[in-house]
């Protein structure tokens, strides 16, 4: 840490969120773009069939998709920036050394981390649901109707904002090693994109698996962007579940879109 430059001061704090923006945006890119490329441009006809929605994306979406995304990410970066900055004064809790904590503290903190950010996401998710809050902070991202990769990191600021704010103040109580960090952080935009995909990508005996059954795919989450009044969980289907919110169209659609 003491090799590191002292990120109080301005000039080092913007260098800071000039590359992990440049790291947001990179990851943004390649996992949004390999899945269009792959799903959408050289396997279409494969997987045409697993299209959730029948109708054409408008003209223009991706490109606004991709303009308030760079907007998110800019937020996202100065996040990050302001993580570093609380790593380095004692702040935030991210350790290097495995020996520092227990070895089952390792992936337990992963697995207590998705299952926080899961409850953080859905309650706020119904919240922004509300007639009013939804018009100020959460409209962007259902301007996509038809979800796409695109629409991963498609927020409007505020949004953009309570989605940053998760992860620094996880860090302030509770420590996670660095790899488990960076993992989290791949699962967040992997498991974004594969959500937004409007391509069912699961096959059909997953979501009857005990463990697979619990999770989201773009089924799923397509049904969000349709029914705005169902679906509102980010990983896993059980606070949908539980709270009475999952769509009840749900598993007829994915037995119908899902490959077999």
């Amino acid at each position: 840490m003491n090799q590191l430059p002292d990120f109080r001061d301005p000039v080092w704090f913007l260098v800071a969120a000039g590359i992990t923006y440049a790291i947001v945006m990179g990851r943004y890119f390649i996992i949004a773009g390999i899945f269009y490329l792959v799903f959408y441009k050289w396997q279409k006809e494969k997987w045409s069939a697993s299209k959730i929605s029948p109708r054409n994306y408008p003209a223009g979406q991706f490109r606004q998709e991709i303009i308030r995304s760079n907007i998110s990410s800019i937020i996202f970066a100065f996040t990050g920036a302001l993580m570093l900055l609380g790593w380095q004064t004692g702040y935030i809790k991210v350790y290097l050394k495995g020996s520092d904590y227990a070895w089952w503290w390792i992936p337990l903190s992963g697995l207590l981390a998705l299952f926080l950010q899961e409850t953080y996401y859905y309650w706020l998710h119904r919240w922004m649901h509300i007639p009013s809050v939804y018009k100020l902070v959460h409209k962007w991202h259902h301007d996509s109707q038809i979800a796409s990769p695109w629409t991963a990191f498609s927020f409007h600021p505020l949004e953009g904002l309570i989605q940053a704010a998760f992860l620094p103040l996880l860090l302030l109580v509770i420590p996670m090693h660095l790899y488990v960090l960076i993992g989290l952080l791949v699962i967040m935009s992997i498991s974004s994109v594969i959500n937004h995909l409007d391509i069912e990508v699961y096959p059909k005996w997953f979501a009857r698996h005990f463990l697979g059954k619990w999770l989201i795919g773009a089924t799923h989450h397509s049904l969000h962007h349709k029914q705005y009044k169902y679906n509102f969980g980010l990983y896993f289907t059980c606070w949908d579940v539980i709270g009475k919110t999952e769509s009840p169209y749900y598993g007829q659609l994915f037995d119908e879109k899902s490959p077999h």
